[in-house]
């Protein structure tokens, strides 16, 4: 079981350097996995769509909150550690065109030594797509699409360059340098709650990470990720499994039990905004690794492409 933290989602930290600095580097050297950033190209004021996550269906931030670019809130954190892993949780993946991210993820997955892992999902926000310029009834299709050429720009060996022609993207002859520092490309997640996500997962991705759903429900859509890998040819078993849970709330116990279940990550959530006092984000990270890697000392991990000399590598969290 690895443990992500996820950056805290609004208030005037995120975008104060030293803060969420500091609070990568705390996170860091708790031992945690991976720091993950979420992602609203633009906020909407008296939006009609509805939040799925929340009981009132409505987004639990105000519309003015500073929200910063995912990529380059993760290049910046990339500079400021070393070894702990850099996620997307969700990015929007219609927002973006796919040559101009494929290029991006890249430059930061191979500065940062193979740290990059992009969760991707279709957005939910339909005034926020069509501020983008997409067609929110399109946007599956296109996310679709844009996978495809991703991974196509990733992998793509030899100077005659990759060519594609789709629905929504075209090009000939194009090559995206640098390459990804892993052989076979960025990791790409899908997020979300829906059938559809959990087949996307399972035909294009490396893992699932499933938002708001619980139980039964949680253990369906796992299934048809796991069907639908089979249904392409790919290996179920190759795939992660990903799920939320609070900071403060996950006990050692929970998370034998989510890992018996075939969880291969948490996501730990601060459940504070970034207004809250640093000390107190730092204090619950510091308790949470206490709590959950108490037990044994922490095995180390090498981070594919990077040597730091004379540093330890944060280890692997796994639950027993």
């Amino acid at each position: 079981m690895d443990y992500a933290i996820a950056l805290p989602f609004g208030g005037p930290g995120v975008v104060d350097p030293e803060w969420v600095g500091e609070f990568a580097r705390h996170a860091e050297s708790c031992g945690f996995e991976s720091l993950v950033a979420a992602e609203h190209s633009v906020m909407v004021s008296g939006t009609s769509s509805t939040y799925p996550y929340s009981p009132d269906g409505r987004l639990p931030v105000v519309p003015d909150c500073p929200v910063p670019d995912p990529l380059e809130l993760l290049s910046f954190l990339a500079a400021r550690t070393a070894t702990i892993g850099l996620a997307t949780g969700v990015l929007i993946l219609p927002h973006h065109h796919p040559v101009v991210l494929a290029k991006r993820a890249a430059t930061l997955d191979a500065l940062s030594g193979g740290r990059l892992r992009l969760c991707v999902g279709v957005g939910w926000l339909r005034e926020e797509t069509e501020a983008c310029g997409v067609d929110f009834a399109t946007r599956g299709r296109r996310a679709d699409e844009q996978v495809r050429v991703l991974r196509t720009l990733w992998s793509h060996d030899g100077p005659e360059g990759a060519t594609h022609e789709g629905e929504f993207f075209r090009f000939e002859r194009v090559l995206c340098r640098p390459r990804p520092r892993r052989a076979t490309g960025i990791p790409l997640h899908f997020g979300g709650h829906s059938t559809a996500a959990a087949r996307r997962a399972g035909r294009y991705g490396d893992g699932f990470q499933p938002l708001g759903v619980e139980g039964a429900e949680l253990t369906r859509l796992a299934g048809v990720m796991r069907d639908e890998a089979e249904r392409y040819g790919r290996d179920p078993d190759a795939l992660e499994l990903s799920l939320y849970r609070g900071l403060g709330e996950l006990t050692a116990e929970e998370a034998a039990g989510l890992a018996d279940l075939g969880v291969h990550r948490i996501v730990l959530q601060t459940g504070a905004g970034a207004e809250a006092d640093l000390e107190r984000h730092k204090d619950a990270m510091s308790a949470c690794a206490a709590r959950l890697f108490a037990d044994r000392a922490l095995p180390r991990r090498d981070v594919p492409g990077r040597d730091v000399p004379g540093r330890d590598v944060p280890g692997r969290a796994t639950a027993r």
